[in-house]
């Protein structure tokens, strides 16, 4: 009988479970949804075939299998970053990085793995391409790229989504907009701006809005844009109303631009994932996919 293989990206969420004493707790210091979190802690128990914590109202605990997997997982930590300081680069066996992104995990999530993967390979050449999220389905299903990022999307036919890390849309206004909704149905007489058709975001909202009872596509009076930039100027110019990304809105909310419009009773939470193609990718893609989930970025 073959056994599976441990996957030691696991690993690092193992620990942060161990750290802050929760699932929910390292979900939401790592940035990583409850389920992904959740997963991963299951793979490891099931490929090791024992359980690993101990859950009760206080938290949770190792169990003894727990605990010394604790201290091998430390180990192994210890040991990769002794080994990144001291062998030398072998970068010209990755190949080229290639991923494809939709449009808001493009310009605000993925620059700091980007980033933190340049430092550790600085000569492996990056290609990232840009998209909404049916056009990177498109694009993995037709094997242009080995990995891919996707917002709105639970499941996609003939790709496998991994949860990565949680996003929230955020209704605002432009700091000098003179609409101030209460309640979704008063989004009736307020102008919205919209993505385009296939974008994750729209995908997101038109859930939300239909839940509500608000329309569901757009209106004769609103406006539909192409790019996440294109709707922070519009809502700025006082346009309209968006539904932007908390990933987007840090300094445009610090420098008065935006206003966030208190909570509608709308749904608006949504997860990035991680589009494969396939099995787990190798070479640069593979490397760049167990470093990014080890260690996902924060918004600022």
């Amino acid at each position: 009988m073959v056994h599976p293989t441990l996957d030691p990206a696991l690993l690092p969420t193992f620990l942060d479970v161990l750290r802050h004493g929760g699932i929910g707790a390292a979900a939401r210091a790592t940035f990583l949804s409850q389920p992904a979190v959740t997963a991963r802690i299951r793979r490891l128990e099931e490929t090791l075939g024992v359980p690993l914590l101990i859950r009760s109202r206080g938290g949770v605990t190792a169990t003894p299998a727990g605990e010394k997997l604790a201290r091998y997982a430390r180990e192994v930590q210890r040991l990769l970053d002794e080994a990144e300081r001291e062998v030398p680069s072998a970068d010209v066996h990755l190949g080229r990085l290639e991923l494809i992104a939709s449009t808001t995990i493009a310009a605000y999530v993925l620059p700091e793995a980007l980033a933190r993967f340049r430092q550790r390979h600085p000569s492996v050449p990056i290609r990232l391409a840009i998209g909404n999220t049916d056009e990177v389905i498109a694009a993995l299903r037709s094997g242009e790229a080995p990995l891919g990022l996707v917002e709105g999307f639970a499941r996609a036919s003939g790709v496998h989504l991994e949860p990565w890390v949680d996003d929230e849309l955020v209704p605002v206004l432009g700091g000098d907009a003179p609409w101030r909704p209460r309640s979704a149905a008063e989004l009736s007489d307020v102008p919205l701006l919209w993505r385009e058709p296939g974008s994750g975001t729209r995908a997101v909202v038109t859930r939300a809005l239909g839940a509500a009872g608000v329309r569901k596509k757009p209106a004769e009076h609103d406006l539909v844009l192409g790019t996440t930039d294109a709707i922070v100027g519009a809502a700025a110019a006082g346009l309209g109303l968006a539904f932007l990304s908390r990933w987007v809105l840090g300094p445009h909310l610090a420098s008065g631009r935006l206003r966030a419009v208190p909570a509608l009773g709308l749904a608006l939470r949504r997860t990035f994932h991680w589009a494969l193609p396939g099995g787990r990718p190798g070479g640069a893609a593979g490397r760049f996919l167990a470093l990014a989930t080890a260690h996902p970025p924060r918004p600022t």
